[in-house]
């Protein structure tokens, strides 16, 4: 249900959150110059391009978007080894120092099959470092806005159809819990109140770069969408992100995210 092909030519401008919580992520994972480093949920490959540069290693991205994969591939043709697929199908044995896992662990629809494959895919030593949004309430601000839809006639019918395709669990001890049956030793796991000043318009590229590939993808609804349902769903998103303005011009934005690093032993 995650299909990041519609905007896969957009997003490596558009991932702003994604861009900026990988920092910490890097830190976390301390990727050596030798290591051998899979970036899983690469999509359009400029953080597995980063990675390119910390490592003489093996680098390689997978994305179970085609399109994503075609743009990594236009954007940096040599190098790194990118290729269509998902952790669930993840088959790769002891074949990695590091597993890089940024704004992905929320589209896994098995996760506990998805976190033994990546324990598979380790070497003994090897490590996994994850970032994800976290709890039912990810973003107040994306939910406040999207509740919107569900008050507009344009929009209310066809809104009480979604179906979430996100994984958000309330607790970093039900995160830690998924990767210590896999096998894994949990070194750290906490969820994090992340703050943000934005603009509105910057806040709905934001949302454009990620939660709009569910709440405004054809294949999270159990109906068809009308032709105007997406347009009118765009505008009252970015009306009530304006709405949420401060005098100051910004937006008060708050994510929860879950921040866990974790060894093979």
């Amino acid at each position: 249900m995650s299909n990041f092909t519609s905007i896969s030519p957009h997003y490596r401008k558009t991932a702003l959150l994604q861009k900026s919580a990988a920092e910490r992520l890097f830190g976390m994972l301390d990727i050596g110059r030798e290591d051998d480093v899979l970036d899983l949920g690469c999509g359009p490959g400029h953080l597995a391009n980063k990675i390119r540069a910390m490592t003489k290693g093996v680098v390689a991205g997978i994305d179970p978007s085609p399109g994503m994969i075609a743009e990594a591939l236009h954007n940096y043709p040599a190098g790194i080894e990118f290729s269509v697929a998902g952790a669930e199908t993840l088959s790769a044995s002891e074949q990695y120092d590091a597993i890089f896992c940024n704004s992905v662990f929320q589209w896994f629809r098995d996760p506990a099959r998805a976190v033994s494959n990546c324990h598979n895919a380790l070497r003994p030593g090897g490590r996994m470092a994850i970032q994800a949004p976290a709890r039912q309430n990810y973003c107040p601000n994306f939910l406040r806005a999207v509740a919107t839809l569900g008050d507009d006639t344009r929009t209310r019918d066809t809104f009480g159809h979604f179906i979430s395709p996100w994984l958000f669990l309330d607790t970093a001890e039900e995160y830690a819990a998924l990767f210590k049956n896999a096998g894994f030793k949990v070194l750290s796991s906490d969820i994090e109140q992340v703050p943000q000043l934005c603009g509105p318009e910057k806040v709905m590229e934001m949302f454009e770069s990620g939660a709009a590939a569910g709440y405004l993808n054809p294949d999270c609804y159990d109906v068809t969408l009308p032709s105007a349902y997406i347009g009118a769903a765009r505008e009252l998103i970015a009306q009530d992100f304006h709405a949420q303005t401060k005098t100051n011009g910004q937006v008060e934005l708050t994510f929860n995210r879950i921040y866990l690093l974790a060894h093979k032993i």
